[in-house]
């Protein structure tokens, strides 16, 4: 090879080295900002977790922006890690390791403490298995009193059921009630939202059977117009969720005159049909058809987000933005420091794992 050519393939990959470095420590600054955003709330905009932004707002893969959430949180508790990330002296995918070793050691390490892990487990589920206990008694003023300890499963089984006859004793009090309340109103959009698909309707046909309109007094979903609704919505139309199993939401309440039509439903999942009818959120079916959300102090909240304002050079930015911090980041800066030697996993985990001596 041409002493020019390597020469020039060289300084190739001195660069390749050096971005790299730059951009893992642009990461660590990345996952700063989503650890601080999660832990204040700022997802929960009605979004069900910091993840599922992450995949509206930045376009991520949901298993990848699980991912990120899970590694800056863990970062929040291991600050030299943190720090070493934040220098570009680690590589995201060697973040949970330490500066010595190629991500393949990092990969059976990270093995090895999961088997730990499974161990100590089993453990633990052996002792809150024999730690199971359920008391139901009378009291003295006749009241029912419920203690003990359920294993996860369980428990979750008792809570929906207690749901399911909670939800079914206030369904009963509301049909045997025999006017309606002036001072509920504090109840009545909860209200609209378990009515809103509810009750039997009329509907007409075409002689092909097609289904043309349904009565507009009413409010139940007829199975044909349901299956046209979830065809056409094909799961929750909240901005950023797209569950694909959702209820059927009058966009002008039928309580209000609107109609049990196609054009007037939208399908939402249980979390975001509560989030429009109980917590300030709106929708509105636009002159093209489109849905059109909004927040709860009147901002859009758009279906995909406006991309951000990028620099027509951004390395340069980033170079710079890292040197006015002290950063020293060179093609050498997250080089390992392993010198060849063969990867003792037992010694790695007996000396990293605080449970691996018990084990």
């Amino acid at each position: 090879m041409a002493p020019d050519t390597s020469s020039t393939l060289d300084r190739l990959g001195h660069e390749i080295a050096e971005l790299s470095a730059h951009l893992d420590a642009a990461t660590a600054h990345l996952l700063d900002l989503i650890r601080e955003f999660d832990a204040r709330g700022g997802w929960n905009t009605g979004f069900l977790t910091c993840a599922a932004w992450l995949t509206w707002r930045v376009g991520l893969d949901p298993g990848a922006a699980r991912e990120r959430v899970r590694v800056a949180r863990a970062l929040g508790t291991l600050p030299r890690l943190a720090q070493a990330l934040s220098r570009g002296e680690l590589s995201y995918a060697k973040v949970r390791a330490g500066r010595a070793g190629t991500a393949a050691h990092v990969e059976r390490i990270v093995g090895g403490w999961r088997r730990v892990d499974r161990l100590a487990e089993t453990r633990e589920t052996a002792r809150r298995h024999r730690s199971r206990a359920l008391h139901v008694y009378q009291d003295e003023d006749g009241m029912m009193v419920v203690r003990g300890r359920l294993a996860p499963e369980v428990g979750a089984l008792l809570v929906q059921a207690l749901a399911a006859a909670r939800e079914r004793l206030y369904q009963q009090a509301r049909a045997t009630d025999a006017a309606p309340d002036s001072h509920t109103l504090g109840s009545a959009e909860t209200s609209q939202r378990l009515a809103c698909d509810a009750s039997r309707v009329v509907m007409r046909h075409t002689p092909d059977g097609r289904v043309v309109e349904v009565g507009a007094r009413t409010r139940t979903i007829p199975p044909a117009l349901r299956r046209v609704l979830h065809h056409r919505d094909r799961g929750c139309r909240f901005p950023g969720c797209g569950r694909p199993f959702g209820q059927g939401h009058h966009i002008p309440h039928w309580a209000h005159g609107g109609p049990t039509t196609l054009s007037n439903l939208a399908l939402l999942c249980r979390r975001h049909h509560r989030a429009v009818h109980e917590e300030g959120y709106q929708v509105e079916r636009q002159p093209d058809g489109e849905l059109r959300f909004l927040r709860p102090d009147g901002r859009p909240l758009p279906e995909v987000p406006s991309p951000p304002n990028v620099p027509d050079d951004p390395i340069h930015v980033l170079r710079a933005r890292h040197a006015a911090q002290g950063l020293r980041i060179h093609a050498r800066t997250a080089m390992p420091g392993w010198l060849g030697e063969r990867l003792d996993v037992g010694w790695a985990i007996d000396v990293l794992h605080p449970l691996a001596a018990r084990t």
